[in-house]
């Protein structure tokens, strides 16, 4: 595929929506009896990072919310969903996508979202590669806790990215990444083609300082 790959965050750039969110109602929906839960899961393990030092941030991105579920049914329910998300994803968001294939650049979906969810949205983006939140295997139970986890949030992306580039032969002061949050900005910089999607705060604060291109890509 060449020196160039595109990385691309789902949620907020990509995505008009929030897909693993999408997916835990549809889960509630069709299990009522987890919401209260995944209420108290979520509580207990947002109270637990925060007393062993996690960030705000990290401690509020928890997976309690989808504590007892099954690997498979949310690989199912996933795939379910992907095509009615597909709706939210904004025709210039589609047309940057088609941009990089017509270049021969290679895609790459880097995502928080939870694995089968980044998995199933990456499939209807036609990505080349994904990386979502979870472990290589998707066997058995969740517990709540990302222990054993792949999970490529915040700062968490740039390992990710590099040994991504590093095993695709790919310059990566040539490729391209396309994120919306502050969050995203740590692997923003590794790229030689940084893009701000509906930058707000302190993203907007860095895109403006580094001269990096802006877009808003609304549904």
């Amino acid at each position: 595929m060449g020196e160039v790959a595109a990385y691309f965050d789902l949620d907020g750039t990509l995505l008009d929506a929030s897909s693993e969110k999408t997916l835990a109602t549809e889960l509630g929906k069709r299990r009522p009896w987890r919401i209260p839960v995944a209420t108290i899961s979520w509580t207990l393990g947002f109270l637990s990072n925060i007393l062993t030092g996690s960030a705000v941030y990290d401690a509020a991105r928890n997976r309690g919310h989808f504590a007892f579920s099954n690997w498979e049914i949310l690989n199912r329910l996933a795939k379910i969903i992907a095509p009615k998300l597909a709706k939210r994803i904004p025709e210039e968001a589609r047309e940057r996508v088609q941009w990089h294939r017509d270049q021969g650049h290679r895609l790459v979906l880097i995502s928080a979202t939870i694995k089968p969810m980044a998995l199933a949205m990456g499939a209807e983006l036609g990505m080349d590669e994904v990386y979502g939140c979870g472990p290589d295997e998707m066997k058995g139970f969740i517990s709540g806790s990302e222990k054993g986890w792949s999970v490529p949030r915040r700062k968490g992306k740039v390992p990710i990215v590099k040994a991504d580039a590093e095993a695709n032969n790919h310059d990566l002061s040539q490729c391209w990444a396309y994120g919306n949050t502050h969050a995203d900005s740590f692997f923003m910089k590794e790229c030689g083609n940084p893009v701000a999607i509906n930058a707000k705060g302190a993203l907007k604060a860095i895109a403006e300082e580094h001269d990096w291109e802006m877009h808003n890509w609304r549904i």
